[in-house]
């Protein structure tokens, strides 16, 4: 059998794990609590433009801490108010 030569490189995971991860509170949830049923107001524009980015683009699920059924509703939500003008395709 063929040895490995084993090389000192620093290690990127070991690197990585003094980071600490804070869980993001997703926007949608009203005190802690998921707002049965789920439905984002497409008319709540101060918060659709919180979820989108400057080129107008739906910002995804790991920058703004939602969870599966919240950017769900979200995506809905932004897409029914461009498609009634209230907010643009594109961005600036």
């Amino acid at each position: 059998m063929a040895r490995r030569m084993q090389f000192n490189r620093p290690n990127k995971r070991r690197a990585n794990k003094s980071k600490i991860h804070i869980k993001k509170k997703d926007p949608i949830y009203v005190d802690g609590q998921r707002p049965r049923p789920m439905y984002v107001d497409y008319k709540d524009l101060d918060l659709l433009k919180k979820l989108t980015n400057r080129q107008g683009k739906i910002v995804a699920r790991r920058k703004t801490g939602c969870a599966a059924a919240s950017q769900h509703a979200v995506s809905r939500a932004i897409k029914r108010a461009r498609f009634m003008a209230l907010i643009p395709y594109t961005g600036d």
